[in-house]
């Protein structure tokens, strides 16, 4: 059951809820139909592989995707996670900040 997403890609995200919380980062990747969005350096997971002379470790750290409904658009100017409107314009429709009115896209 995919809905539209307000979040996409290269956003700035705060997470609001898991053991990332408080913490903000740029969206690298977006899954609709899952509904998950994976940050740049949050929600570390860790992916065990035989060692090779690429990987003498055999472990590699890489991000997981965290469900869009514990991630909120972050606002520069409001400096905090913020709801988005929408606005049309004459161009088409823009994302807006709830709080303080700023227009993104």
């Amino acid at each position: 059951m995919s809905s539209k997403m307000k979040i996409k890609k290269g956003d700035t995200v705060m997470v609001i809820a898991g053991k990332s919380r408080g913490k903000t980062g740029k969206v690298l990747r977006v899954d609709p139909e899952k509904e998950r969005v994976v940050v740049e350096r949050l929600n570390m997971i860790k992916r065990h592989k035989r060692p090779s002379p690429q990987n003498p470790q055999g472990t590699l750290e890489k991000e997981g995707p965290i469900h869009v409904s514990n991630v909120m658009f972050y606002c520069p100017r409001c400096s905090d996670g913020v709801k988005l409107g929408a606005r049309r314009t004459d161009s088409g429709r823009l994302r807006v900040c709830r709080s303080c009115g700023s227009e993104f896209d």
